[in-house]
């Protein structure tokens, strides 16, 4: 039953019931009977005026609410499809009443959806605007006439935040260079000529783009100021080095290099031309003190011939450094030869002060054996004796292991320059054998001398004894020899005289003082075993002589094989 009907008819009883209840009043109040009937009629025609109106009401009612409910409908359809949505259904059973307000809601709804959309797009359009144009990029391709997706607002707002993020990176990038690029101009004087370096340094940061193309630029403008500016400092130093090396030459006072101290740091172009004044100025006393110049080139080129071990022969072969004809092309011939000295001193400098401190190690290990085979060392008391002896034991082991370790780089260096490394004339390892060689050889005349002045001096001394003592002849008795250091017990067969100690057959050599003499040396071999000794026998000393001269010995034998094993390799 449609709606209208119902309220028909719960109308029609509400209005029957208020009519009824007229009649009783008017009968209680005493209206006639006809009256009454005329009344009822009355009333009952505006009843059912009153019901047509009624009826008509809710017919146009739900005319208006059917239309409605098919607009409503019509337009959420459009805005789902436009908002890219599910379309709207009605869950359940409903009023036509209830359906056209539930289709009304969700159409506002959706309206303001559409709406919100809308405005974030334009939002986000705006703010790529602006960073396009700050980044000089492209806008981002997005139909502005249509209402967009949540993915297409999300991706739109990641694209913008991308732009922040890079609008960021290269602001920052452009500020830190554009502070290196006015430290640069500031440096070199340099005022900005050009329409992009007027932009840069002068205008606003904002206002700058921040394009690839102009960050780029910016970067090649920074090489470029940096570039000249090293030169500049590269000019200056070369400037400074120059003056010093004038300065030492010419001999100029300090007082005088305080002068232009202020100048010799900086690269500006004050800095420059003040440093280029002073170079002009020490140039012309250079010409002026010509002799004196190429005299101090002179000293420096023979320290560096020391340094890099030239022979003789190299020395020789630049043969201005014995002309004296004091000339411009003199020194320029010298002034060229101190260049390459240190160029070639510079490259191969770690080798050259190996073979400076094998050379050291070298005279320190000569010093040591020198003093090994010197009899009066064992009169020391003091322990430098141990202590040298300590030191010529670690020389011992560490000569040969710093040779080895030249002659690995000296055979790598060779390798890679395709030449022999070449120290006082010749290779260094052939240079080491020959030092040790020639040590050898030497070791053994010198061995070869005390044997024979050791011979020579016995025989003299048997020859000389009695005549010394007037025919008294006093003999040390054999004895057991005292501990290192102690005196030694001895005793006397002349009243009034002291006999040095005894020796035992076999004991080893000593050094004994005879009328002022040094005797080096032992028995030899038909010498008897016993023997008249002076009073000033330096027996006192033995037990330390003879431990140490074993040592010696070894040692000797040590160095002969280091020096054999050096050889062979």
């Amino acid at each position: 039953m449609r709606r209208s009907e119902v309220l028909a008819e719960e109308s029609i009883v509400c209005l029957q019931k208020a009519l009824n209840h007229l009649r009783e009043i008017w009968e209680l109040i005493g209206i006639p009977e006809d009256q009454r009937l005329q009344r009822t009629e009355v009333v009952k025609k505006h009843i059912k005026d009153l019901l047509d109106m009624m009826i008509a009401e809710e017919e146009s009612l739900k005319e208006r609410l059917i239309k409605s409910i098919a607009i409503c409908q019509k337009e959420l359809n459009t805005l789902c499809s436009e908002l890219h949505v599910e379309p709207f259904q009605e869950e359940g059973e409903t009023t036509i009443l209830q359906l056209e307000k539930d289709l009304r809601t969700q159409v506002e709804l959706m309206r303001k959806q559409k709406k919100e959309r809308k405005q974030e797009l334009k939002l986000l359009q705006e703010q790529d605007q602006e960073l396009c144009e700050i980044l000089c990029t492209p806008h981002y391709d997005i139909d502005s006439t249509s209402v967009p997706s949540l993915e297409e607002l999300s991706q739109f707002r990641q694209h913008v935040a991308t732009l922040r993020e890079t609008k960021a990176s290269r602001h920052e990038e452009f500020v830190n260079i554009k502070r290196q690029i006015i430290l640069c101009m500031e440096e070199l004087e340099h005022t900005p000529d050009t329409s992009f370096e007027r932009d840069v340094v002068c205008e606003d940061e904002d206002a700058f783009c921040l394009s690839l193309e102009n960050i780029a630029t910016l970067q090649k403008l920074l090489q470029q100021l940096e570039m000249r500016k090293s030169q500049n400092e590269a000019v200056c130093e070369g400037l400074r080095a120059q003056i010093r090396e004038l300065w030492d030459r010419l001999q100029i006072p300090a007082e005088e290099r305080e002068a232009v101290a202020t100048v010799m740091t900086g690269s500006k172009a004050k800095v420059r031309k003040a440093l280029q004044l002073e170079v002009d100025r020490l140039e012309e006393l250079k010409m002026q003190n010509m002799k004196k110049v190429i005299e101090a080139i002179r000293l420096e080129l023979a320290q560096y011939w020391d340094q890099c071990f030239y022979s003789q022969e190299q020395r020789q072969a630049f043969a201005p450094y014995y002309s004296e004809d004091y000339t411009e092309n003199l020194l320029q011939l010298h002034d060229a030869e101190i260049v390459q000295l240190r160029n070639y001193y510079e490259v191969h400098k770690e080798l050259f002060e190996g073979v400076q401190k094998w050379e050291e190690s070298w005279k320190l290990f000569l010093e040591f054996e020198r003093k090994a085979s010197d009899p009066s060392r064992f009169t020391n008391r003091g322990g430098n004796l141990l202590k040298e002896e300590k030191q010529r034991a670690k020389l011992q082991k560490t000569l040969p292991k710093l040779e080895e370790e030249l002659k690995a780089r000296i055979e790598m260096w060779e390798q890679e320059h395709s030449k022999a490394f070449v120290v006082n004339g010749q290779k260094f390892m052939e240079y080491v054998t020959e030092q040790w060689e020639m040590h050898r050889l030497e070791k053994e005349r010198a061995k070869q001398e005390r044997l024979n002045t050791t011979t020579v001096s016995n025989a003299t001394a048997n020859s000389s004894i009695r005549p010394v003592f007037s025919g008294t002849v006093c003999r040390s008795p054999v004895s057991r020899l005292p501990p290192s250091g102690s005196k030694p017990v001895t005793t006397s067969t002349c009243s009034g005289k002291k006999t040095p100690r005894g020796l035992k057959r076999g004991a080893n050599k000593e050094n004994l003082e005879l009328n002022g003499s040094i005797l080096s040396g032992g028995y030899p071999a038909s010498a008897p075993p016993r023997r008249n000794f002076s009073i000033n026998s330096v027996a006192s000393t033995y037990s330390e002589f003879a431990r140490e001269l074993s040592k010696a010995s070894k040692s000797d034998a040590t160095s002969r094989i280091l020096n054999s094993t050096n050889i062979q390799s």
